[in-house]
């Protein structure tokens, strides 16, 4: 009887890491990659146009970061599996993880020897975290949940990360299909609410966020 192959969609914005991930993945007689993508705004086009049954996405990259096209792809897919490929561990990029829908947080420094069984687990219902993270996400649990809650909106979280990224308004109006004038309201907005003044503060912020690298 032939095994059913769970459809993977695999998005990293490094075509080397890319290539040996899906070595490992197709070299799985359950497993099969039969999309790929080089940064969130392209994950979030394939997961929308593939036949995928779980997306394994770099936290990290570019246009949009892993995060938010986690959160868009668990809005608009919600029955695709999510599993986030970080090279951070850490509990800020774990616990955005979680919250933007994802199932499963494998580091890149141990996805040689976690990340089948990770996309295993995920397809059967059941969370994923390197075992370090466990202990920590117990720890820390309560003192997150008192946190206030972002005030920026979704939309103004990705204005923050092109902005950061040196895009101008003409550019993030194009990337998001909005105009220059909605664009410049969206950072008039950000500034405001962040008690900010310019570009610089906001690279800060972005970098803080976990936005983008330093």
């Amino acid at each position: 009887m032939a095994v059913t192959r769970t459809r993977i969609l695999l998005a990293d914005d490094h075509a080397m890491v890319r290539r040996g991930l899906r070595m490992v993945l197709d070299a799985q007689p359950d497993l099969t990659v039969v999309a790929e993508a080089g940064d969130g705004v392209e994950a979030i086009e394939h997961g929308l146009r593939t036949d995928v049954d779980l997306a394994v996405l770099d936290v990290s990259m570019p246009r949009l970061t892993g995060l938010q096209a986690a959160a868009e792809l668990a809005r608009r897919r919600p029955g695709l599996r999510i599993l986030m490929l970080s090279m951070h561990d850490s509990e800020q990029y774990l616990f955005a993880a979680l919250k933007a829908g994802a199932s499963g947080y494998v580091l890149k420094s141990g996805a040689d020897r976690d990340l089948v069984e990770a996309c295993r687990a995920t397809m059967r219902g059941e969370p994923f975290l390197y075992p370090a993270a466990v202990s920590r996400l117990i720890g820390d649990m309560l003192a997150r949940a008192e946190e206030p809650v972002d005030p920026l909106t979704p939309r103004e979280l990705q204005v923050v990360k092109l902005i950061a990224e040196a895009h101008t308004s003409e550019q993030i109006a194009e990337l998001l299909v909005i105009s220059p004038r909605t664009v410049d309201r969206h950072r008039e907005n950000i500034l405001g609410k962040l008690g900010m003044r310019d570009r610089v503060e906001l690279t800060r912020y972005a970098i803080r966020r976990g936005l983008v690298e330093p």
